[in-house]
């Protein structure tokens, strides 16, 4: 009987001793765990190399100067734009065509019509008829051009002819706006310029869903669409607007939702969590609060990592890491700020991840008792 119960005890002996030794190998801890030592010199089998930055107040600074914060400036190329605008007739739109002291050559607009409903409409030719004068190229003119035009040839026939031209009804020319905005719409283009704040304002504003710092601005040239990336934020919050454009016909702006704005809180947190990056952006300490903030009883505070995918070709990932066991360094999660896509992790103390591996021995190691208890019984 001594015999068998040495033989248990061995065994017992015998997976604690493995244990410890697996423990300090760490490759029977459960779940995940980030430590500083496998970055060193770390490649996927590629040449892909991961980085591991300590995230200080040099970084933090370093950060602040590359993407200067946009300031309040004036655009004097747009002012200019938009002193100098003019606008074109075009296809479909109606014109209004009044002879001073020659009601004959006048369309009364009645006591039921519109201006827009009794004027001249630029055929698809971009041509409109008008008395004496047969067809007039106007497609492509201004309304001063158009009257200069008219004046002159309706001259051949009236002495000194007085006129007045007009757009009674735009309907050639718009701006679409589309996308995460409180009512999608299409803008006609009028005499009046029409920017893209004013087009934004007509829509009735973004939605809260909006994407501020994406918005995508289509437009035409010679026969090429060209897009642009425009920061709303720097231009509603910051006055910045170099970010603003005057639009033209044919225009494209879209408003993208901020689904794809996501990051994902795991590790030793009080609840791991996918979060979105709002219009005014996303800090570290935002998300770590968020998520409930760390876990005090086990979670390492040395071990706050953030993962981002690398923008160089020759690397994998940038790893960042804040040693919060200096509370005082907690205050540099206030200024780094997360970006799309980036994965918050929070590793656990040595001691919780030592007592994990205890768990997983001790239902053996009961097993084993009652066997033990059962033969010397």
């Amino acid at each position: 009987m001594l015999k068998i119960t040495s033989a248990i005890k061995s065994p017992i002996s015998f997976i604690l001793l493995t244990g410890l030794f697996l423990l300090s190998g760490c490759s029977i801890v459960p779940g995940t765990h980030i430590s500083t030592s496998q970055f060193s010199n770390h490649s996927d089998g590629q040449n892909l190399a991961v980085d591991l930055v300590p995230i200080s107040a040099a970084l933090i600074k370093e950060i602040k100067i590359k993407n200067k914060q946009s300031e309040a400036q004036y655009d004097s190329a747009l002012q200019q734009k938009i002193s100098q605008y003019t606008y074109k007739v075009g296809v479909g739109d109606v014109l209004n065509i009044t002879v001073w002291d020659h009601p004959e050559l006048t369309i009364p607009a009645g006591q039921f019509r519109s201006a827009g409903e009794t004027g001249n409409v630029v055929h698809p030719d971009g041509t409109i008829f008008y008395p004496y004068v047969g067809k007039v190229p106007v497609e492509g003119k201004h309304v001063t051009q158009i009257r200069d035009l008219i004046t002159q040839k309706l001259g051949e026939y009236i002495e000194a002819p007085q006129i007045d031209v007009s757009v009674a009804a735009y309907r050639s020319q718009k701006v679409f706006v589309s996308g995460a905005v409180a009512q999608p719409a299409n803008i006609p283009i009028t005499n009046v310029p029409l920017t893209l704040l004013d087009a934004l304002n007509a829509c009735g504003g973004m939605s809260p869903d909006a994407d501020w710092r994406s918005v995508v601005l289509t437009t035409e040239g010679e026969g090429v669409s060209n897009k642009e990336v425009l920061d709303l934020y720097a231009l509603y919050q910051q006055g910045d607007m170099s970010q603003n454009r005057l639009l033209g016909p044919s225009d494209i702006v879209h408003v993208p939702r901020n689904d794809g704005l996501k990051v994902f809180v795991m590790g030793d947190v009080i609840k791991a969590e996918t979060q979105r990056i709002d219009r005014s952006g996303l800090t570290l300490a935002e998300a770590l609060n968020n998520a409930g903030g760390v876990n005090e009883a086990s979670a390492s505070a040395k071990g706050i990592f953030v993962l981002r995918a690398s923008q160089a070709e020759d690397k994998l990932v940038d790893v960042y890491q804040l040693d919060a066991s200096t509370g005082s360094m907690l205050v540099l999660s206030t200024q780094f700020e997360l970006q799309p896509l980036d994965i918050v992790y929070v590793t656990s103390a040595p001691i919780a991840r030592w007592n994990r591996v205890v768990a997983q021995f001790i239902p053996t190691i009961r097993g084993l008792y009652e066997i033990d208890r059962t033969i010397n019984d």
